[in-house]
């Protein structure tokens, strides 16, 4: 029993439920700060809000409860190795590329690196459709190339006062210098900056700031990674559809949206034209 109180006393209430309350929301905030793994940001501390509604945005591409490759069939379909740390693991790997560390470290280079690639290739690739050759005449990407062998060369955009290319020599010397300057100083640091990451090393590779809110670095990650993907399989599908067709991407769209039913890729891959123009 409580022993009575004095008069002027006053009494200390427990509320257990408060208490509850308040060693839950510690917990649950040590829990979500747990889950800040590599690619995805460090959350603040100061507002539980704040890093809750991180939490709940990041999640959705790291950590265990991030989408995965078979949606809500994935339980027992993701290796153990896949925890969901990096951007763009959707816990997919049947041939077991990623199961030593090594292995799956030079694997994420090689694809982050080829995917920069091909979001800029596919880009180039559609360009020259749109904005034309020397004489602003529309030109397929693997024609392109070869304006530079013309009388007068080859004029960016059409305006020899912007870059006029005229021997390829020189074109494939600039690339090898500046490529690879570019690509020495991001793995072994230099002028640029030292000790940076080799994927994403930000600093002077980031002139626009874009990493330096660590939620939206986190999710710009993802979203490189995803349409670095796309870009791939797009450049792959340019390849396939020159050597069918002869034609390049643009055309290829225009002649589908104009007759959808008759040009598409289920009748164009029976084409017996394997060569472009």
């Amino acid at each position: 029993p409580r022993p009575p109180r004095r008069p002027g006393e006053t009494q200390n209430v427990c509320r257990p439920n408060a208490l509850r309350t308040k060693t839950s929301s510690h917990f649950n905030l040590k829990e979500t700060m747990a889950l800040s793994v590599r690619g995805l940001p460090k959350l603040s501390t100061t507002k539980a809000s704040k890093a809750t509604r991180v939490v709940t945005r990041a999640s959705m591409w790291y950590g265990p409860d991030r989408a995965k490759w078979l949606g809500p069939y994935s339980d027992n379909a993701c290796p153990s190795y896949l925890k969901g740390e990096y951007p763009g693991d959707y816990g997919w790997d049947s041939a077991g590329l990623s199961a030593d560390p090594e292995t799956f470290a030079a694997y994420r280079e090689a694809e982050l690196i080829h995917a920069r690639w091909a979001m800029l290739g596919a880009l180039g690739c559609v360009g020259p459709e749109l904005t034309g050759d020397s004489s602003l005449a529309p030109n397929p990407w693997f024609k392109q190339g070869a304006l530079i062998f013309q009388d007068g060369g080859l004029d960016y955009l059409g305006n020899p006062s912007l870059v006029h290319a005229q021997s390829i020599v020189a074109v494939l010397a600039c690339q090898v210098v500046l490529m690879g300057l570019a690509e020495a100083y991001r793995v072994n640091g230099g002028p640029a900056g030292e000790g940076l990451d080799k994927l994403h090393p930000g600093e002077s590779f980031d002139p626009l700031g874009l990493a330096d809110d660590p939620d939206t670095f986190a999710e710009l990650k993802v979203k490189e990674i995803k349409n670095g993907r796309l870009a791939m399989f797009s450049m792959f599908g340019f390849y396939v559809q020159a050597i069918v067709t002869g034609k390049g991407p643009v055309e290829n769209w225009q002649e589908h949206i104009a007759d959808p039913w008759n040009i598409n890729g289920f009748t164009e891959i029976f084409a017996t034209k394997f060569t472009p123009n």
